[in-house]
C-alpha cells in the first residue's frame, strides 16, 4: 500500500508548470555575488546557510527552484511582503534571478540536526511511508529518501529549518501559499494534522 501510494503521488505530481520550464537555462554564479552581499546575505547567509529558523537555507537548493520562487515573488504568485518588496525594490531581472539560483545551488549546505528525536521518529514514518488512512502520500516519493529533491520538479528539503518547513506547510494548508503545481502541496497539507506537520518538519531538519 505504501509503495502504491508513493508511485501514485510521483505519477500525479511530476508534471511541472510553464513557469518552471522557463528557468531551466543556466545562470552565472559569479554575476550574483554583488546581489548576494548587498541583498540576500542578511537573511539567508552569504553562503546560503541561514542562521535564522524563520528564513530558509538556500545552499544546495536546485537553481531552477530558487529562480522560480523569485519569479513568483515578483509576479505575486507567491505572497510574502518582505520578499516581494526585495525583488521589486532591487528590480531583479530574469537574468539576476537565474544567477542567484546558480549561486546558491553551488554552495555547500550545512547538515542539520533534529532537536526532538521522538518527534523526528514520528515524522520519519510519514516522510517514508505516508499515512494510508488519511491519504497522505510519502514525502520521499517526490523529495527523495534523503530529501535531495528532483531538479526542476521538486525542491531539496534536507536539513532545512523545521520552523520554516512547518510555516510553509501551514501556508499551503490555508492557501496563503499557492504556487505549487497542480495544487499538490495544498492538497497534501490539507490532509496533515498539526502533529504530523510538526513531526515531518522535525525529521526533515535532520536529513542529510
Amino acid at each position: 500500500m505504501k509503495y502504491t501510494m508513493a508511485l501514485a503521488a510521483l505519477a500525479a505530481f511530476t508534471a511541472f508548470s510553464p513557469a518552471q520550464a522557463e528557468v531551466t537555462s543556466k545562470g552565472d554564479p559569479a554575476k550574483a555575488q554583488q546581489l548576494v552581499t548587498s541583498v540576500c546575505a542578511a537573511c539567508h547567509g552569504a553562503d546560503g546557510n541561514s542562521m535564522a529558523p524563520a528564513n530558509p537555507s538556500l545552499a544546495g537548493q536546485h537553481a531552477e527552484y530558487i529562480t522560480k520562487q523569485l519569479m513568483n515573488f515578483k509576479s505575486g504568485e507567491r505572497k510574502n511582503a518582505i520578499m516581494q518588496g526585495i525583488v521589486s525594490s532591487n528590480n531583479l531581472t530574469p537574468d539576476d534571478m537565474k544567477n542567484l539560483g546558480a549561486y546558491f545551488a553551488a554552495q555547500t549546505p550545512k547538515p542539520g540536526s533534529a532537536k526532538n528525536k521522538a518527534l523526528a521518529l514520528e515524522g520519519e514514518k510519514i516522510f517514508k511511508g505516508g499515512n494510508a488512512s488519511s491519504g497522505v502520500p510519502a514525502c520521499a516519493a517526490c523529495h527523495g529518501p534523503t530529501g535531495a529533491g528532483i531538479p526542476v520538479q521538486f525542491p531539496r528539503l534536507a536539513s532545512q529549518h523545521s520552523e520554516y518547513i512547518l510555516s510553509q506547510l501551514n501556508n499551503f494548508r490555508t492557501g496563503e501559499r499557492a504556487n505549487d503545481g497542480g495544487k499538490m502541496m495544498r492538497i497534501i497539507a490539507a490532509k496533515l494534522t498539526d502533529q504530523e506537520m510538526k513531526a515531518v518538519a522535525e525529521y526533515i531538519s535532520g536529513l542529510h
